[in-house]
């Protein structure tokens, strides 16, 4: 198996599980950091997830996850919000930031950046496209973003 099979089998187990407590997914990651695998899961709710709801899944989640018994490495199973910096991948997501001020971080330099800021104007399956401050409209190809997220000052 590889890293997406273990993510969509994870999906499929934790899906009952959120929809039980009144939880969103949000994403589900197997990535390796260091010398370690990590199996996380970022969910949400209204009024925002806190550490009691992520140890009610995490818990869960771990049940299901011994029963099935398909990932062959040993990893870390982390279960969090997904916190302010969520990224934007599902449509969802998309909707919800509509006419906000989103980042965009590409893989490859266009016009020499690599970051862009602007409002979130409008995004198909394959492109998303923000106007920035200057009033340029801005297309990219969903395959050249290594990011999406709402944008913070901090």
């Amino acid at each position: 198996m590889n890293r997406s099979e273990y993510e969509e089998r994870t999906q499929k187990l934790l899906v009952p599980i959120l929809q039980q407590h009144g939880f969103e997914l949000v994403d589900v990651e197997f990535v390796k950091e260091g010398s370690s695998f990590y199996l996380r899961s970022y969910i949400d709710k209204p009024g925002g997830i806190n550490v009691d709801d992520c140890e009610t899944v995490s818990r869960a989640l771990e049940a299901k996850l011994d029963e099935e018994d398909f990932i062959s490495e040993a990893y870390v199973l982390e279960v969090s919000s997904p916190g302010l910096g969520r990224p934007l991948k599902k449509e969802k997501d998309f909707i919800r930031n509509e006419g906000k001020e989103i980042e965009l971080r590409l893989y490859q330099s266009f016009e020499h950046e690599k970051e862009f800021r602007g409002i979130l104007k409008s995004w198909t399956k394959d492109n998303v496209s923000i106007e920035t401050e200057e009033g340029r409209v801005l297309t990219f190809e969903k395959k050249d973003l290594a990011l999406v997220r709402e944008a913070f000052d901090w």
